[in-house]
């Protein structure tokens, strides 16, 4: 029976060592240089869809703006105002 439990316990302890020894503190970052920022540098498809729409609209909005103008120009004219 001693041999048996000798089997059974001595990989449970290498398992247990191993467990142990994967267990450290990561290393402090470096405080000298702080790290650079990752969503600023990255362009990601998700933000581009959200923005290209936003771009359109500015784009178009002086041309808007200057339609809306002449409506009321002609209004203003039609009416005598």
């Amino acid at each position: 029976m001693r041999t048996s439990r000798r089997i059974l316990v001595l990989p449970s302890a290498l398992v247990a060592l191993l467990l142990a020894a994967a267990c450290s503190k990561p290393e402090p970052p470096d405080k000298d240089q702080p790290p650079e920022p990752q969503a600023a540098a990255q362009h990601t498809q998700l933000r581009d869809a959200i923005q290209a729409p936003i771009d359109r609209a500015k784009a178009v909005g002086p041309a808007v703006q200057d339609a809306a103008q002449q409506q009321r120009d002609q209004i203003d004219a039609q009416t005598g105002g």
